[in-house]
């Protein structure tokens, strides 16, 4: 069989029916990371028999011959918990993606596993420092922020890990909102080695402009439990289309001005509370709308004397910092705000605070 047409007869069967399988998979998707040229590299997948009578895997497809397979080969009793060991012959440089199907008992239908990763002459490791704890790994961040994100935006931010225990850990991000993907490379870390986050973001899923916060949690395996210490928080700020506008647009548009960029409000010292104030004013020849005020962290309270300004008039920003809460913060004090000037369509205060 040509090898296009075996590729795509594989995903097409894997897609049809899966719910129909006697078979399933802890893991469908394993990467590799990056492995060494021409040394091939073994994996293994994690499988069940969740029928109610034995069940036979009658013949394996792989999308090209470079994979071979090992697998049971006589009847599995049922709920019985079986291993298939793929081996990868590496004899190709650069990023790859294989396919196996397993066709079990009658069904015409295959339980598709894949493998990935990345083929090199010569491993490439992170140079950096791990300065923060999630769970048992070390990373190099423990906050990730996509910042200036266009409407139809496909953006990622990686966060590189060690794993810090004596005991071999299969990272698993969980709560991933819909407009996130994660990819954990490779997807089993040795203890003391190192590996990589990728959190992909799809903007068009995004509902509003401005700012959008999550948290995801970093499991040490598939199943694990939700706690404070795995929190990775996720911040977007989606900017309003303007490419649209043209010179005739931007001679007429509103023109926003601060009196300053940064507030300081000192040191607490024994108060609970700290204000200050910063002028807005637009300078352009049309109203300006503010249409999102927010902040990145717990701690603030802000207030907008109005939120559409017109030419030549001004308003007054006044932010309150709460002692309390602002203890608790785990990024830096700043405020948003999301206008319809296309030269400053998003504005960051940063709040300065001891």
């Amino acid at each position: 069989m040509n090898m296009k047409l075996m590729i795509a007869s594989l995903l097409l069967a894997g897609c049809l029916n899966l719910s129909a399988q006697q078979i399933t998979v802890q893991q469908d998707v394993i990467d590799c990371g990056q492995i060494m040229f021409r040394k091939p590299f073994a994996v293994e997948y994690d499988l069940q028999n969740t029928d109610t009578k034995p069940l036979a895997i009658r013949e394996v497809r792989t999308s090209c011959g470079c994979t071979a397979v090992d697998y049971p080969h006589s009847p599995i009793p049922a709920g019985e918990h079986f291993k298939v060991r793929a081996v990868y012959d590496a004899k190709q440089m650069g990023h790859f993606l294989k396919q196996i199907g397993l066709y079990a008992g009658a069904s015409n239908q295959p339980v598709m596993l894949s493998l990935r990763g990345v083929v090199v002459a010569e491993a490439v490791d992170f140079s950096g420092n791990y300065p923060f704890a999630i769970g048992s790994i070390l990373a190099d961040k423990d906050a990730v922020e996509f910042d200036d994100v266009n409407s139809g935006d496909r953006l990622f931010q990686k966060i590189h890990v060690m794993n810090n225990s004596s005991e071999t850990v299969q990272p698993v991000v969980m709560h991933l909102p819909g407009y996130l993907q994660a990819q954990v490379s490779p997807s089993k870390i040795a203890p003391g080695h190192a590996g990589e986050i990728t959190l992909l973001l799809d903007s068009r899923l995004l509902h509003n402009n401005g700012l959008t916060q999550t948290s995801v949690y970093l499991g040490m395996f598939p199943g694990d439990v939700v706690s404070p210490n795995k929190e990775i928080p996720v911040s977007v700020v989606r900017l309003p289309n303007f490419r649209s506008f043209n010179e005739q647009n931007m001679e007429l548009a509103p023109h926003l001005q601060l009196s300053a960029d940064t507030l300081d409000l000192g040191a607490f010292g024994s108060k609970s509370k700290k204000k200050g104030e910063i002028l807005v004013r637009n300078t352009g020849r049309t109203t300006l709308d503010i249409s999102n005020l927010q902040m990145f962290t717990p701690g603030l309270e802000v207030s907008l004397g109005s939120r559409k300004i017109a030419p030549g008039e001004e308003t007054r920003l006044k932010v309150t910092a709460v002692a309390k809460e602002l203890r608790r913060r785990r990024a830096r004090p700043r405020v948003l705000m999301i206008t319809n000037d296309p030269a400053r369509p998003k504005v960051v205060i940063v709040i300065q605070i001891k």
